[in-house]
């Protein structure tokens, strides 16, 4: 199946017509730390469970499903100097881009756009010290167990216009939209870039969805788990608190394999027509 034949009624049926929040909060319109995350620091995929690495992919790229967005962009800053391994809680945050969080311990402004920390250059160079940052809720293609992880992705995985299948996020939601195709319908591959000084996700669809991954979404994407992924808290960093007191490990998922249905060898078809 083509990726215009999936775009253009190919969809299976019970995908037909399916609106999700996912797609609605990256690609715009209406719309609306959990304890499982994968890290993407140092370009690897490390999965962590309430702090604790529990597995390592380092391949350049890992496919997952997007059960849940969080609706706006969070903004956080962080006063003093990184320091890999330290846990620190952020000194401000916003969890919508646009009020700082009143739990916020050293808050900088009451509204983002009023934030010293928002001006161009008040950051490394030309950048600002306050960054962008979206969460998104997702599973691991072949998760055992339908474990749902949080990912944070920083704003050079967001913005931009992306090229063919290289897509930063919301491009590549907005790509999906634009065709009808829920982002939680399809299985995403996510690659590191690396052309990119830091460690940069694009974004691309593989296939769709089963009729089995379906339910599980279905069942995911409200639970506390989900939500609790794309909302950031005062312990947004690896340090969760409130977790659970026994978490089961997840499994390492099994290698990814070639599916029978693939749309990223086919993006160019579509767009060329």
């Amino acid at each position: 199946m083509s990726e215009l034949a999936l775009f253009k009624g190919g969809l299976p049926a019970y995908l037909k017509d399916m609106q999700d929040e996912a797609t609605q909060a990256l690609a715009g319109g209406s719309g609306g730390g959990g304890a499982k995350r994968i890290s993407i620091e140092g370009g690897v995929f490390r999965m962590l469970v309430g702090g604790k690495e529990v597995a390592v992919n380092e391949d350049r790229s890992m496919n997952m499903i997007i059960v849940k967005a969080a609706a706006n962009n969070a903004r956080v800053f962080y006063a003093g100097t990184y320091v890999k391994g330290q846990v620190s809680a952020p000194d401000c945050w916003s969890n919508d881009g646009i009020t700082s969080d009143a739990k916020s311990r050293n808050r900088q402004a009451e509204k983002c756009a009023d934030c010293p920390q928002n001006i161009k250059g008040s950051g490394q160079g030309e950048s600002r010290a306050c960054r962008f940052q979206r969460r998104l809720a997702v599973i691991p293609e072949n998760e055992p167990n339908g474990f749902v992880y949080q990912l944070t992705l920083p704003s050079t995985s967001i913005f931009g216009d992306g090229t063919q299948g290289k897509w930063p996020l919301l491009a590549y939601a907005k790509h999906l939209a634009a065709h009808g195709a829920p982002i939680t319908g399809v299985i995403t591959e996510m690659r590191f870039d690396t052309s990119s000084p830091t460690p940069k996700l694009v974004f691309k669809p593989v296939r769709p969805i089963t009729e089995d991954e379906f339910n599980m979404v279905q069942a995911a994407k409200d639970a506390p788990e989900a939500q609790a992924a794309v909302t950031m808290t005062v312990a947004q960093t690896d340090g969760v608190r409130n977790a659970p007191a026994a978490l089961p490990e997840p499994k390492v998922a099994a290698k990814k394999t070639e599916p029978d249905t693939k749309l990223s060898d086919l993006l160019n078809e579509f767009d060329d027509e």
